[in-house]
């Protein structure tokens, strides 16, 4: 993904203009109605957001607990101080949860909600654990594109789902580094794409970094992955090129 690409998706996911915006209220009301009639369902179904994809997903992972559908949201003095504050997702104020779980399913394994919900569970961690109640019964207002209030047991199950989905990438991503199926080249392309997706989420999320954080981020990263290559040759019994005087040494 080039970083041309990566600004173009963003631009389509945050985008507070364009058709969206020129919708009239009246075609807002009946939209509303009808993705309320469609979250229901789904959440019958197991899944919190309304989409088949994203249940079928979360079957890897068992049944992920419905939003409380309908329940008020909480206002006035009945929002904790932490809550008003929190910033995180502003960027993305107009963004609709289709549109950024398709930004997001296109790039990634994990769906808007568990993206959304393993950020608030690191933001609302304790000496003593996740604030899980607080989480749900505030998501709407923590996270622009979630419309509905969670259960603790849902936002659980969420924070479950993005974590077993990011140790089954990983392990997927190392198998292919380690065993020989990419060249170096094809590996760095492979960094490269993922290094501009994640650091736009984190950017989406309200992130600040600097063009000397991203260069050091990179060259670390690259660093990493040289060692990766040079550790699994080894394993495999090949030949090892040294990066450094190019001479080839027998693992």
């Amino acid at each position: 993904m080039t970083e041309d690409a990566a600004a173009d998706g963003g631009e389509e996911l945050v985008d507070a203009e364009g058709a969206e915006a020129a919708e009239t209220g009246e075609d807002r009301a009946e939209e509303g109605a009808a993705e309320g009639t469609t979250e229901t369902t789904a959440a019958d179904a197991g899944d919190a957001e309304g989409t088949t994809e994203d249940a079928a997903a979360d079957d890897d992972v068992g049944s992920v607990p419905g939003p409380d559908v309908g329940a008020d949201v909480p206002g006035g003095d009945d929002v904790p101080d932490d809550v008003r504050k929190y910033d995180r997702f502003q960027k993305m104020e107009r963004a609709e949860y289709d549109r950024v779980n398709e930004f997001l399913r296109d790039r990634t394994y994990v769906t808007a909600r568990e993206w959304a919900i393993a950020r608030l569970c690191a933001d609302f961690r304790t000496e003593t654990g996740v604030e899980m109640t607080k989480i749900g019964e505030n998501l709407p207002r923590l996270v622009p594109f979630m419309t509905d209030t969670y259960t603790p047991q849902a936002v659980n199950q969420a924070r479950a789902a993005f974590e077993e989905k990011v140790r089954k990438a990983g392990a997927t991503f190392l198998y292919g580094a380690m065993s020989g199926f990419f060249t170096a080249e094809d590996l760095d392309d492979v960094m490269y794409e993922s290094t501009e997706i994640a650091k736009f989420l984190l950017e989406v999320e309200g992130a600040d970094l600097s063009v000397e954080e991203e260069l050091a981020a990179e060259d670390k990263i690259s660093s990493v992955m040289r060692d990766v290559r040079e550790a699994s040759a080894e394993v495999r019994g090949e030949e090892v090129k040294c990066p450094e005087c190019g001479h080839v040494h027998e693992s």
